[in-house]
């Protein structure tokens, strides 16, 4: 690897080991690293004092920056330093401005609130509003006044459930708002929330809720737009989580289609015509981590392509992520960031060696496919490994269903952004007129797309679940991969099978275990009873959010479906499915009876929960070899075994 290449790499893992260390033992171990890679550096590049004296002192800078930065920390007048020390709410009437726009769901509204008086007082920073109940949509830039509550947000009771205060955190807001009326005093124009709003509504109204936004997405990022829980899961599912995201796939193809309507006029203008697209590709998905990392990669390769010179890949990413931590140190804890960094690596670096691969190997027929094949192959194998830090799962029918699906995501992507534009630049009434006749054949499109999906979403073993990996783990899994992915790396591979057998065999230990996992929040209470593999579950209350939780929880720790649920509250008709789906046997309280009469089990191989006496304050559960007696009406152990939380 050249110097350049190498010294990037190494600014960047300073920059982003930084972002992630939280006492002086890590910080000691970073330095170390650190030391021991600018030594190799300068000894496999042979360079100078000087050049090392040079790079030492920026791994310093970049680190103290990117370290200070990733956590920011309330300024003077924030909200939350209003809030007693002891975290009693705190009653307040508060002026502000809406910063984003909150939909309705479930009754509420939520969204980010720029505080401008809190009691009387002048106050600088954020909060988070919850509205409830809420009727209509909170529109940014909206200036409202009103009477609430406001708190210090709770961390997560369980890392499955991520806790509100650090992902506010990391929106610079420590303060969250409830209240249950708003008066609105007036609303500022806001060109930008009004552009996006208008295509999302115009695209959803006409296309319908799932075709209308899944054509939306394609243009704005899932981000921007209200898309059904259920079309996210699907999608996640397949593999293709990439399509709703705002990235460098869509502006690859606006990009693209600027330069080829433009290839015949003057170099100035082609270079006006592909800077305006990226800068209303900017303005219409917003500042994400992937959007901002593709623009400026994007204008990097435009200038290079324009002066006449040739741009090296792997160069401009290293540069793009170093500029972007330095600005916004916050950013390295982002998940899309680090997707689109990872994804974004193994194009640059294993595509082409991995379609050389499959020229090479495969039969003659399937040489055609390889620039096909190798691209979704590179981003899976980059990503994987992220994918089973942060979720603990992976699709695994993702390279085909993105071979499936590149033929519809191209002429999608680019129709929807036709419809975009058309939606901003018609009057109303022309654009009500021409629209449905326009998108007809767009949304036949998007519906094969979502078809597709949802058949490749329900394929067995669709999504591959591993429960939580350990980091270190997932160390050892990356290095594993790399030495596969890394095109300079043959001579080490023989140590690359090894290392997968033995993360997968100690991820398959830890999954195979006995264990009680016991999770409160929000008054309610779940309890998992985990045995060889398979699991089961008690929950205190059988609501919409208790399901979604179980489900979650299920999934999170490994297991795509439970050998039985036992409700210890009733079950409502439109719960019925989201349980179902969850376990293969259901059992839930009914007219004020317990799931289980006294002398009753609901048991499977190895698992089970049982009602000892009449009176049913208590219940005996058993998981493996062990057993616990738990009161009903908090699954509090009542003597012996404490469940893991």
């Amino acid at each position: 690897m050249k110097p350049v290449f190498s010294a990037g790499l190494l600014l960047l893992s300073a920059c982003i080991g930084a972002a992630y260390l939280r006492s002086s033992m890590h910080w000691l171990l970073l330095v170390v690293l650190l030391v021991c890679g600018l030594a190799a550096w300068g000894r496999a590049c042979r360079r100078p004092r000087k050049a090392i004296a040079v790079l030492a002192l920026m791994l310093c800078l970049v680190s103290v920056r990117c370290g200070t930065g990733a956590m920011p920390q309330p300024q003077p007048g924030d909200p939350s330093l209003f809030i007693p020390p002891d975290g009693k709410p705190l009653a307040v009437r508060v002026v502000g401005r809406i910063q984003a726009d909150g939909a309705v769901n479930n009754g509420r509204c939520r969204s980010l609130l720029a505080v401008s008086s809190l009691n009387g007082q002048r106050s600088r920073g954020r909060t988070e509003l919850t509205l409830d109940p809420c009727t209509t949509p909170l529109l940014t830039g909206a200036w409202i006044e009103l009477q609430g509550e406001m708190r210090r947000p709770q961390a997560g009771s369980h890392p499955l459930l991520a806790g509100a205060d650090e992902r506010l955190a990391l929106q610079r807001t420590w303060s969250r708002l409830r209240t249950d009326a708003i008066q609105v005093l007036r609303q500022d124009r806001t060109l930008l929330a009004d552009a996006r709003r208008k295509i999302a509504q115009r695209l959803i109204a006409v296309a319908g809720e799932q075709q209308g936004g899944l054509l939306a997405a394609l243009v704005l990022g899932g981000a921007q737009v209200p898309l059904p829980q259920s079309l996210r899961d699907v999608f996640r599912m397949a593999g293709l989580s990439h399509a709703l995201a705002a990235s460098g796939f869509h502006l690859s193809v606006l990009l693209g289609s600027t330069m080829a309507c433009t290839r015949a006029w003057p170099g100035g203008l082609r270079l006006a015509a592909g800077s305006g697209a990226m800068a209303l590709f900017l303005a219409l998905a917003g500042a994400q981590p992937s959007v901002v990392r593709a623009v400026l990669m994007g204008a990097a390769a435009l200038l290079i392509r324009e002066s006449g010179h040739r741009s090296r890949p792997l160069g401009v990413l290293l540069l793009t992520l170093v500029v972007m931590l330095l600005l916004h140190p916050t950013w390295a804890r982002s998940i899309g960031f680090q997707l689109s960094a990872a994804a974004t690596a193994g194009l640059v670096i294993s595509a082409g060696p991995m379609e050389q691969w499959i020229v090479q190997h495969l039969p003659r027929p399937l040489h055609r496919l390889a620039p096909a094949l190798s691209i979704p192959i590179a981003a899976l194998f980059w990503t994987l490994p992220l994918q089973l830090l942060h979720f603990g799962a992976a699709p695994l029918y993702a390279v085909i269903s993105n071979l499936l699906a590149a033929p519809l995501l191209g002429p999608l992507t680019l129709a929807a952004m036709a419809l975009a534009l058309m939606v901003l630049l018609l009057p109303s009434a022309l654009c009500s007129a021409l629209l449905p006749w326009l998108i007809w054949p767009v949304q036949q499109l998007s519906w094969l797309l979502i078809s597709l999906v949802h058949w490749i979403s329900q394929w067995p073993w669709a999504q591959l679940l591993t429960g939580p990996v350990h980091p270190l783990l997932v160390l050892v899994f990356s290095l594993g991969l790399l030495l596969w992915l890394l095109p300079y790396s043959q001579g080490l591979r023989c140590l690359s099978l090894p290392l997968l057998l033995l993360v997968v065999g100690l991820q398959a230990r830890v999954q195979f275990r006995d264990d009680l996992i016991r999770v409160a929040q929000w008054g309610r209470q779940w309890l998992l009873l985990r045995h060889r593999g398979r699991a089961a579950m008690l929950s205190s209350h059988g609501d919409e959010l208790s399901c979604r939780i179980a489900t979650r929880l299920s999934h999170g720790l490994g297991h795509q479906r439970l050998d039985w649920v036992a409700v210890l509250d009733p079950v409502g008709a439109d719960q019925q499915a989201c349980w179902n789906a969850l376990a293969r046997t259901l059992q839930a309280e009914q007219r004020g009876r317990l799931p289980l009469s006294a002398g009753q089990r609901l048991q499977s191989d190895g698992l089970s929960v049982g009602v000892p006496k009449r009176h049913g304050r208590l219940l005996d559960v058993r998981f493996g070899s062990r057993a616990v007696r738990l009161r009903r009406s908090d699954l509090q152990p009542q003597s012996g075994l404490v469940p893991r939380v």
